[in-house]
């Protein structure tokens, strides 16, 4: 049984989720920390179903972005183990790169976006390997490397399920699919090979960390893929012609905020988009990447 709890992210719903997996003999999987900022949502939603947080043994991440695994060291510290690429494992370790990073982006909101991050004892991080499985009672995890998004990127795959993070991007209610492209390791060419890893996986079901179920799998990553490639394209086309990314973030702000609206995205929904992809982090993404792709 998959439950998807709304981590009410800055009080909006369907933002960030986490998803609460229980197993034929009520084993407890959480696929997604969230940030640790939402950790008490997660708690009380937790405790809603009739469970506690320390009854949760294992945590699945797709990434360790802070939005997806900040609350990991919380959840480690009640005895849960932390199942995470390999080249995140580090960083869970020994976070302070990673939140030294984060600062520099989000300065004095920080506590505000995303709480706290400790280290998890290294014990108790689990590193996963390629299309590596995991048995917890009647349910098989199976991890599979999906880069483009982030290196460390990993997509769950439990049955008919896929937990797909933010390679298979953002979808807020009935709006469009778009991409999250923050730096530093946006590939493009690689997420298009892990979206064809995720098209060819026998699943029925899809699960966004922003946000919740999609069934339609094949025409939301058709769409997502289009997406990719206008937002690319766009900040391409602007850095060959010599816009550094604080010349061009006003218009790219501009232009993402009107392709959602082209498709009949209204202005509630543009402030959830924008809290679970800020344009400014997709326009220094591509800038990175172009500019070690183009060599310019």
């Amino acid at each position: 049984m998959i439950h998807t709890i709304d981590l009410q992210f800055l009080g909006n719903s369907q933002t960030i989720a986490s998803f609460l997996v229980i197993s034929e003999n009520r084993q407890l999987i959480l696929v997604e920390s969230g940030p640790h900022s939402t950790l008490p949502t997660l708690e009380r939603e937790v405790q809603a179903l009739g469970y506690q947080l320390s009854d949760i043994k294992h945590v699945f991440l797709t990434h360790i972005h802070l939005d997806h695994a900040g609350a990991a060291w919380a959840l480690a510290g009640k005895g849960a183990k932390i199942y995470v690429h390999p080249a995140g494992a580090k960083h869970l370790a020994y976070p302070e790169k990673l939140m030294e990073s984060a600062k520099r982006i989000y300065q004095e909101k920080m506590d505000m976006l995303w709480g706290e991050m400790h280290p998890i004892p290294e014990a108790q991080i689990v590193e996963v390997a390629h299309e590596q499985s995991f048995m917890i009672d009647n349910l098989t995890f199976v991890g599979h490397h999906t880069p483009g998004h982030a290196i460390h990127h990993i997509a769950w795959q439990v049955g008919k399920a896929v937990f797909a993070g933010d390679v298979a991007g953002v979808k807020i209610g009935d709006g469009p699919a778009v991409a999250p492209m923050p730096p530093p390791d946006i590939d493009v060419e690689a997420w298009q090979a892990s979206m064809q890893l995720l098209r060819e996986l026998p699943v029925e079901r899809m699960f966004l960390t922003h946000f919740g179920e999609i069934q339609d799998i094949q025409t939301h990553l058709h769409a997502l893929e289009q997406n990719i490639l206008l937002q690319a394209n766009w900040v391409k086309n602007r850095y060959e012609a010599g816009e550094t990314v604080e010349q061009m973030l006003p218009d790219f702000v501009v232009f993402c905020q009107a392709e959602l609206k082209r498709q009949g995205v209204e202005e509630v929904a543009l402030f959830k988009y924008e809290g679970a992809n800020p344009a400014f982090m997709s326009a220094t993404g591509l800038v990175r990447y172009w500019k070690k792709k183009l060599g310019v």
